[in-house]
């Protein structure tokens, strides 16, 4: 009975060992970060165990083996003779011994592999931070126990790793990856809502995505000519009820400065003409190049402390104009887009009509598409038909790519106003 109870301590003491091993190995960085914040000192041991896991692996293997070994040795002469004397009862031959000692090591084998390895394991990889905090300080006291031997094979591990050039340590370096994959779990399982999950994609996307891809264009721009009425001013300011306009000399290209409604309203109310006088002129422009992206304009929008930018190319042309709201659509998405700002409306389950100037990374997340063809040569849905198509579309034209139809409904000049995109069954 003694050995079997040495069994059963070894299968205890292995299971112990084991347990930690994946527990500690498992266990997740930014998990245990968060548990050292909240005064957890054990999740700051693990951490440090994480950092140089050399001599605490080597500490495992060593006593696993060592358990494997002994529990081997003791488990035949605990096991083979009770196995035997039941098996005479109904066997006497030569092979009787033989046999008993089979029995006898599967069923040791058995044991260990069940309660030693797998149910700890298992153990440990469903909640490893919590069972990892538990068995860090025990497994530091028996590394310490063990350290002549813990040195010895630590040393000659490292000595191999640095004769075939790998890394003694590993680098633990979370990426944008590493977080999106985090995302996708947390949004799977519902402990990131929609909401939130849309948003943080979003704030990825910021340094992918170009200030064209938020712009109001210059085609749809409402500027106000400096000999312009009174009438028109205020007409313009009914009409489209910005907080700035610019003013221009004849056109766009002709850029003078810009003016302020309220300016333009304090004088209405004061009984004067809503005529644009050059005291209500700021000439001072905030201007952004049209390569900037998203993350960036953000930054130099909070340097500057501009309400709006105008956009101009490599050859100081004005393409646009943009404003911090713009900015902050960008990656807020639906959270802050009103009843009529839709670029997107669905029709059905399998139709959607798309405006041209739709930024192709948002319809892309809306048609479940994971990119769209060589995506750093246009911003737009309506440049992904010209570049598709190599020249401008007309109206009723359409490709297919992806498991969609996307058909041009409305041409203006040379600017795709509307697409209709359509689920199709097959992907060309």
């Amino acid at each position: 009975m003694s050995d079997l109870l040495i069994i059963m301590i070894l299968i205890l003491i292995s299971a112990l060992f084991a347990m930690s091993e994946i527990a500690i190995a498992a266990s997740r960085k930014i998990k245990l970060r968060v548990m050292v914040d909240e005064g957890n000192k054990k999740a700051q041991a693990v951490l440090t165990l994480q950092e140089q896991p050399g001599a605490f692996f080597a500490m495992i293997q060593i006593a696993l083996n060592a358990i494997a070994i002994l529990g081997g040795i003791v488990g035949e002469q605990a096991l083979s003779p009770y196995i035997e004397q039941i098996l005479g009862m109904i066997y006497q031959g030569p092979l009787l011994s033989q046999i008993s000692f089979l029995i006898s090591f599967f069923s040791i084998t058995s044991l260990f592999i069940l309660f030693a390895d797998l149910l700890p394991k298992r153990l440990a990889m469903i909640m490893p931070e919590a069972v990892a905090v538990n068995v860090v300080s025990i497994m530091r006291w028996v590394t310490f126990a063990l350290t002549p031997f813990v040195v010895f094979f630590n040393g000659i591990t490292n000595l191999v790793l640095r004769a075939f050039k790998v890394p003694a340590e590993r680098e633990d370096i979370v990426t944008t990856e590493d977080i999106v994959a985090m995302m996708d779990a947390g949004a799977e399982y519902g402990s990131l809502q929609q909401q939130e999950y849309e948003l943080i994609g979003n704030v990825f996307d910021l340094e992918a995505r170009f200030l064209s891809s938020v712009m109001t264009p210059r085609d749809q721009i409402v500027f106000f000519d400096v000999k312009a009425d009174a009438k028109e001013v205020a007409t313009k300011i009914i009409e489209h009820p910005h907080n700035h306009f610019l003013v221009c000399d004849g056109s766009l290209d002709k850029l003078i400065g810009s003016v302020e409604s309220k300016d333009i309203l304090r004088k209405v109310l004061k009984g004067q003409t809503a005529e644009i006088d050059n005291e209500l002129i700021s000439r001072d422009i905030f201007y952004l190049p049209e390569t900037l992206s998203l993350s960036e304009a953000l930054n130099t929008f909070k340097k500057a402390a501009e309400p709006f930018a105008v956009v101009v190319n490599e050859y100081a042309l004005m393409v646009g104009i943009v404003t911090v709201k713009d900015l902050m659509k960008g990656f807020m998405g639906d959270l802050i887009t009103h009843q009529g700002e839709e670029l997107i409306i669905k029709r059905d389950n399998s139709s959607w009509l798309v405006d041209g100037l739709t930024p192709v990374v948002e319809l892309a997340k809306v048609l479940e598409i994971e990119e769209f063809p060589e995506q750093s040569h246009y911003e737009t849905v309506a440049g992904f038909l010209i570049y598709t198509m190599k020249r401008l579309p007309k109206r009723a034209e359409f490709i297919n790519y992806g498991g969609y139809k996307f058909e041009v409904v409305d041409v203006e000049g040379v600017k795709v106003e509307q697409l209709l995109v359509t689920r199709i069954s097959e992907s060309v």
